[in-house]
């Protein structure tokens, strides 16, 4: 299943089933690959924010050659960090302002087996130098997501079946999963067949490992955890970062919380104003009209008494169940069901059409009650208003018109769709676009409607007092159903205490929940992939403004630039940004556990750290190396600042003092900075921080 979140996701109990672990692409077009020698997935999750650090080991068994890494990222995914490693010297990559190059070594026609694997959000990486013929390579990629979850379920996948690109044994697979939870952690196990080398619950946290030795890939690593449903609320994540590490001016503070308000003093039933909006056009035969026609009866004989309903069907002809929305009683379902097993698939696609009847039926509605348009389909229009940007907008205006708030939720099946499209419609709506695989649609529909059923906050706003957060994404807010959370980013200036409201409406009445939060005034290590949640949820915000926009447009411009700034600035792929190797000159950070290269000498650290203005440098030669050692400084872009140099005369510990100045002479600004040593084999590296 393929799943996208837009800007008022739900998050949904799902595997999100997809491959992964690296490929090493010799040749894209016949299937020639690296071999997989070993993979380790090291997994942190905080609540449900999952980091996720995964490397696997490649062998090249060929001559010479160039290789393209490539990894299918999760949908949901975020890429934050990747390097690699040619003999014994790891490399970092660097972010720059293109999007990725997705040509694979070999040119043509992907591999059909290679382009199955990857899905649609692969990440590239082309690798910068020649991996010689017996040698090994090693890839290092993190990546940030949250996890979907529902009724106090989580779910972490990590597609770990390789069969399509490698059926020989692997010689180690490793996941180490670890998970802190402020809610008590009830249940935690392995859903997948992995043998488990040890499982741990304390309540607070847990952990989970899993090693195969000689195996072949063919199972996918899944784990399900249960927190506590007597422990709901708001849980607050906050850091205060230092100057040095904020690339902006919003504020130093970043928090994120995740809130589930209990539903009890709003349980019930909210009464619904519901269309289905079904695509029978001639690509939908076979088991997706099937499919269709499942998802369309269990809906409507899950309808409650109260609620008012209609049904779209719609190839080049559209068709209304009833000219209006009509209440729901025994003999309307009885007569929408034959209804629904009357579709079949034939003609063209003719999206605005459906839309032009369906959308001007809601305005005998008003907004005491939940206003629903699900809508399926499997293809892009193909009469009607077929250009993307004006089928958006003219389904925004048919809504508007109406001036009753409507909630569109999108199912895409199979893999023509218009993603772009479909995303838009749904984000601008207040609902989400799903897309799934031809056999999924009954499963993900029943799943779905059963959660919609009960509204905990509609129209749902959000206010601190004192006012001291700002930049709060996503925007808007979701919907809040029971048994769902909502997940915020934002920002704040100034540490303390605020009380957060969240307020909407539920069953025509006003609801609002409060909670007392307090905002760090330190930077906790654990908590140092918030400003990445942040950037994250902002540049998914500013996407839904791009992609409504002509992308040659000034305004799109505009937006395109800025998430190419705060993707560089903190460190988070998007569409417009990529990895980069630099050319190979990018820092070198040597593998302390690459055993096969000896050891020439210690980094033992410097002090004072943080500094200001200098600070010294301790290497410790534990080999009879003598001759000038270069000590080299980079900067966080990965950019040469100062080189430092000293004699050294065999076994010893020698300092170093770095003044704070750079190599024109001028004072170095604040910031994280590296330094890095290079003696016979062996390079290190260690980070310092300067604050003035």
């Amino acid at each position: 299943m393929r799943t996208l979140l837009c800007v008022a996701a739900l998050s949904f109990l799902s595997f999100v089933i997809s491959y992964s672990n690296g490929v090493g692409v010799l040749d894209g077009r016949t299937g020639v690959y690296l071999r997989l020698d070993s993979t380790t997935v090291n997994v942190t999750v905080e609540s449900q924010i999952a980091v996720t650090t995964t490397t696997q080991y490649f062998k090249n068994l060929l001559a010479t050659d160039t290789v393209k890494y490539a990894f299918p990222l999760p949908e949901q995914a975020s890429a934050i960090g990747l390097r690699w490693r040619i003999n014994g010297i790891w490399r970092i990559a660097n972010i720059t302002g293109s999007p990725q190059d997705t040509t694979l070594p070999g040119g043509g026609t992907i591999h059909p087996n290679l382009k199955t694997y990857l899905g649609n959000t692969a990440l590239f990486f082309g690798i910068p130098q020649m991996i010689q013929a017996d040698s090994t390579l090693a890839v290092e990629l993190t990546y940030v997501e949250l996890l979907p979850y529902k009724f106090g379920n989580v779910n972490y996948t990590y597609p770990s079946d390789y069969r399509l690109i490698q059926t020989l044994a692997i010689g180690r697979q490793t996941l180490n999963f670890s998970l802190t939870s402020p809610r008590t952690i009830d249940s935690i196990r392995v859903v997948s067949s992995h043998p488990v080398s040890s499982l741990i619950n304390n309540g607070s946290s847990a952990s989970v490992r899993i090693q195969l030795n000689e195996l072949p890939g063919t199972a996918n690593y899944q784990i399900r955890y249960t927190l506590s449903l007597t422990q709901l609320g708001l849980f607050s994540f906050s850091t205060f970062q230092p100057d040095s590490l904020v690339p902006d001016t919003l504020g130093r503070g970043f928090f994120t919380f995740v809130a589930e308000p209990d539903p009890t003093s709003t349980s019930g039933t909210i009464k619904k104003v519901f269309t289905l909006i079904i695509d029978r056009s001639g690509s939908m035969y076979g088991t997706k009209i099937v499919q269709a026609r499942d998802a369309a009866r269990f809906i409507t004989q899950n309808l409650n008494t109260g609620d008012k309903f209609n049904i779209i069907d719609f190839d080049d002809i559209i068709t209304p169940f009833r000219t209006t929305h009509v209440p729901y009683t025994t003999q309307a379902r009885d007569s929408a069901i034959a209804y629904i097993n009357t579709l079949t698939a034939r003609g063209l696609t003719n999206i605005s059409g459906a839309f032009d009847v369906a959308v001007p039926q809601f305005a005998a509605a008003n907004d005491s009650t939940a206003n629903i348009i699900i809508f399926f389909t499997d293809g892009m229009p193909t009469t009607g208003i077929t250009t993307t940007n004006l089928l958006i907008a003219h389904v925004d205006t048919l809504m508007q018109r109406t001036e009753r708030n409507i909630f569109l939720f999108v199912f895409g099946i199979g893999t023509d769709v218009n993603q772009q499209l479909l995303t838009q419609m749904a984000s601008h709506n207040k609902g989400i676009a799903e897309f799934l695989l031809n056999d999924e649609l009954y499963s993900r529909i029943t799943d779905f409607y059963q959660t919609i059923r009960n509204p905990v906050l509609l129209n749902t706003q959000i206010s601190f007092n004192p006012p001291l957060v700002s930049e709060t994404y996503p925007l808007p807010l979701p919907n809040l159903y029971k048994g769902q959370q909502m997940i915020v980013a934002g920002r704040y200036r100034q540490a303390g205490n605020t009380i957060i409201t969240l307020s909407g409406k539920a069953f025509s009445q006003p609801v609002s929940y409060q909670y007392n939060v307090a905002l760090a005034e330190s930077s906790p290590s654990q908590y140092q992939f918030l400003p990445k949640i942040w950037a994250k949820r902002k540049i998914e915000y500013l996407l839904v403004q791009y992609y409504a926009l002509n992308p040659s447009s000034p305004e799109a411009l505009a937006l395109k630039a800025k998430i190419v700034g705060i993707s560089r600035a903190y460190g988070v792929i998007s569409p417009f940004t990529s990895f980069t190797g630099g050319g190979g000159t990018g820092v070198e950070v040597h593998d302390r556990n690459q055993k096969s290269v000896p050891a020439a000498f210690e980094l033992l650290g410097n002090y004072p750290n943080p500094f200001n203005p200098s600070t010294t440098i301790r290497v410790k030669l534990i080999s009879e190396y003598n001759g000038v050692v270069e000590l080299r400084i980079y900067n966080t872009l990965g950019e040469l600042v100062r080189t430092l140099k000293f004699v050294a005369h065999g076994v010893g510990t020698y300092n170093i003092e770095w003044d704070g100045h750079l190599s024109n002479g001028s004072a170095a600004a604040s910031g994280v900075y590296v330094y890095v040593v290079s003696i016979e084999n062996t390079v290190l590296a260690a980070k310092m921080m300067l604050v003035k």
